[in-house]
């Protein structure tokens, strides 16, 4: 469990509320890192992101759910406010369409938009929902 009232897990808490996307790393068929940004909404205790269902990210997920997130730094050098999640991945399909969770449509309202989409056509498309399990955090 994490420890969100520490320094780190404050600032954990606070990018995982304010950023617009985090870099998912999944682990292929060969054991190489996949990294990629994705957008992301913390849901109580996990973050809640959803997928095409062909995507690469859910074979990787099916195989190994163990998975890497960062954000990227806001300084130029990379130096500051570095904050890394060990996880969790499964696919849910328990979890309603995005079109049904308003925290993820308030969030992403905008971005859908600027895909040239309506909310129920990302939905559609992007149709498979994964939950992460934040396991570990470290970072400065």
């Amino acid at each position: 469990m994490i420890d969100f009232t520490s320094k780190l897990g404050r600032k954990a808490k606070h990018r995982l509320k304010q950023e617009y996307f985090i870099w998912l790393t999944t682990v292929d068929s060969q054991g190489a890192p996949q990294p990629r940004p994705v957008w992301f909404i913390l849901d109580d205790d996990t973050l809640l992101l959803y997928s095409q269902p062909g995507a690469f990210k859910l074979k990787h997920i099916i195989n190994n759910p163990g998975v890497a997130l960062h954000f990227n730094t806001p300084d130029a050098k990379g130096e500051e406010d570095v904050v890394i999640f060990k996880g969790e991945a499964h696919i849910d399909p328990k979890t309603p369409p995005a079109t049904k969770v308003s925290a993820y449509l308030r969030k992403y309202r905008e971005g859908i938009k600027g895909l040239g989409a309506t909310p129920e056509k990302f939905a559609a498309e992007y149709s498979t929902a994964v939950r992460i399990k934040l396991i570990s955090l470290r970072g400065w």
